[in-house]
């Protein structure tokens, strides 16, 4: 219980459905990150408008995996030539 007190609950729209979400992460954060969710959704939704909502949330989970994978990778890169030039 000590946890919940320093947990943030804000409310969000994410594709029409209002979500409560709790984190430590403040609310303008938890927003940035729910705009960037509906934002991606509607891009999928719009090259296909036959998908469902299940099928888009599952899009966009691995498109957003997938670009979160590729900054990672380009952040290690850049980490390792970073140290090459100090070493």
């Amino acid at each position: 219980m000590a946890e919940d007190k320093n947990k943030n609950r804000t409310t969000v729209e994410i594709y029409g459905q209002r979500y409560v979400i709790a984190g430590t992460e403040t609310s303008s954060h938890i927003h940035l990150v729910a705009d960037k969710v509906d934002l991606k959704m509607r891009e999928i939704q719009s090259h296909n408008r036959f998908l469902d909502t299940k099928q888009l949330a599952v899009l966009t989970a691995v498109n957003t995996m997938s670009e979160y994978l590729k900054i990672k990778e380009e952040l290690k890169k850049l980490q390792q030539r970073i140290g090459k030039e100090e070493g």
